[in-house]
């Protein structure tokens, strides 16, 4: 038998080295090949991710304005949303955004987000997130798309490889309640006091006055007029509408020193056991709550204390009516508003009583119950967050 020689030997390993070598130069170059894409991939998702934030926070601040201009509202978004994903570079290049990138919305319910959540282009698009609804929940969408070149594919005919990230942002703003939050802290921006509704939508269409400006440069209330109405929050006679005073939220007997409680420290969860953990309108959309009949001058001074240190915007809730007298009277509560309290003074003669409130924006950061159909709440509005 003829045996290798060393020398046969020798150039037999020095040509499975070379081998080797080949392998994993060919490995290390498409590992290099798909860390690019990774990097680009994450990078394009930041981009998404800012630029659904930014949009989503542009569709707040619009219809917190009041514009109900779908058509501008939607301009306004999308000219947001790809500022910001242009200011989010992607392998060192501004991603741009087709009209057709951004989508702008409301669900009514946002378990649909899975229609919009895989990883093929969403079907129907315009169709699942459209203005002609009046769902609470308020959608922004944004994808961003890049073709990533590679380099050292390109030896198997791989030329470049297409990537694509989306983002899903969403606030709400209609309430049907407030339940404890999952923090377990107190709703510190709802009040212990009512509004009757047709006083509120007096307001709404100019039947007000006008006598106190929020300064929001140096945010602080300033006498004045600027635009915005104020009604008494005081009930000034008896009966219904018109009837203004405390519901009881909690203890149906909330002494003066619960009510100032709840101004200054908000509500408890304490206080919501009482109401099964929440207040919250029922099928009929309909809240009952006992209350009475006037605001007591006990409170004067945490009001003030929240009107003039805190200066921050409150929720009170609306009824349509209200029967029997003090202590034994009952509200029937449809809805919630924001306001800002502008003026205190509870104190001398009854007709010069007043609690002055004016409509004023609200970010409820937890405990709001989202709800569906027609409006039951106004100015009050969720934080944007991210739900993709």
């Amino acid at each position: 038998m003829k045996c290798c020689s060393h020398k046969d030997r020798s150039g037999s390993v020095t040509v499975l080295a070379a081998c080797l070598m080949i392998v994993m130069c060919g490995v290390l170059a498409f590992a290099v090949d798909l860390g690019y894409v990774h990097v680009v991939g994450t990078q394009l998702q930041r981009s998404a991710d800012a630029a659904a934030m930014a949009g989503a926070g542009k569709l707040f601040d619009e219809m917190a304005k009041g514009n109900t201009n779908f058509a501008a509202i939607s301009e306004y978004t999308t000219t947001e949303a790809a500022e910001y994903a242009a200011l989010n570079m992607v392998s060192r290049e501004a991603p741009s955004l087709a009209v057709e990138d951004v989508v702008v919305g409301h669900l009514n319910d946002l378990s649909i987000l899975k229609y919009l959540t895989s990883d093929d282009d969403p079907p129907n698009l315009n169709e699942l997130t459209s203005f002609e609804d009046s769902g609470p929940y308020k959608v922004v969408y944004v994808r961003v798309r890049r073709t990533v070149p590679m380099f050292f594919a390109r030896v198997i005919g791989t030329e470049s490889c297409a990537q694509k990230k989306y983002a899903i942002a969403v606030f709400f703003d209609n309430f049907a309640g407030f339940r404890t939050p999952s923090s377990g802290e107190n709703l510190k921006e709802i009040l212990p006091f009512a509004l009757d509704k047709e006083t509120w939508d007096e307001l709404l269409v100019g039947n007000a006055t006008d006598n106190w400006t929020w300064n929001e440069e140096l945010e602080q209330i300033e006498a004045g007029s600027d635009g915005v109405l104020e009604v008494n929050l005081f009930p000034q006679g008896t009966g219904s509408p018109g009837n203004r005073g405390t519901v009881d939220i909690g203890n149906t007997n909330n002494s003066t020193a619960d009510i100032r409680r709840q101004i200054l420290e908000g509500i408890s969860p304490e206080d919501l056991s009482h109401h099964g953990g929440e207040l919250a309108l029922d099928e009929n959309g309909e809240l009952s709550l006992n209350g009475d009949t006037g605001i007591s001058a006990g409170v004067e001074s945490a009001l003030e204390e929240i009107r003039i240190e805190d200066n921050k915007p409150r929720v009170v809730p609306l009824f349509t009516q209200v029967t029997g007298p003090g202590n034994n009277a009952q509200y029937t509560i449809v809805g919630f508003v924001g306001i800002r309290i502008m003026e205190v003074k509870l104190t001398g003669n009854m007709q010069n009583k007043r609690v002055v409130v004016q409509p004023a924006k609200v970010t409820i950061i937890s405990g709001g119950i989202p709800g569906t159909g027609s409006p039951t709440s106004y100015n009050i509005y969720s934080p944007v967050w991210l739900v993709r």
